[in-house]
């Protein structure tokens, strides 16, 4: 699937690290270097502008080893970018350690995966069939 990109970024286009990966990494986009207090927040730019096909969308993931060596994650996981946005793809990070953490330009920062979707048609009904789960949940079931 080919895909419309801007990149007014001096970054590579998104890259997939094998030839499995399902998502492409994104790169940070900074004049100067950004840092992320503990409990911290921040929108970073990536440069990039995409033009995704009707029906597809693209999550925003976190970068697991950020997650685990650095506690710095994605906020809003799975972001979702729609079809018909034009605006820059912009990465919220959070950092949820003790310590400050320093985002580079050029740093891998998120995971872009792009996903097809389907639009739901509602039938608003009376009941609902039954299940054998039922109403059960959050941690309904007993299983670890």
């Amino acid at each position: 699937m080919k895909i419309k990109i801007i990149n007014k970024s001096d970054n590579p286009l998104p890259a997939y690290s094998t030839v499995y990966s399902a998502g492409a990494d994104l790169r940070a986009f900074l004049e100067k270097p950004a840092i992320l207090k503990p409990m911290e927040r921040k929108l970073i730019s990536t440069g990039l502008f995409l033009e995704l096909p009707d029906g597809y969308e693209a999550q925003i993931r976190p970068r697991s080893g950020m997650a685990a060596k650095h506690g710095v994650t994605v906020l809003n996981t799975p972001g979702t970018i729609d079809a018909d946005y034009r605006g820059e793809v912009m990465i919220i990070l959070i950092n949820l350690s003790k310590d400050n953490f320093v985002v580079n330009n050029g740093d891998r920062i998120a995971q872009m995966v792009i996903a097809r979707h389907e639009r739901a048609q509602w039938a608003e009904v009376e009941r609902l069939n039954e299940s054998d789960r039922g109403e059960g949940g959050f941690g309904h079931t007993g299983k670890h």
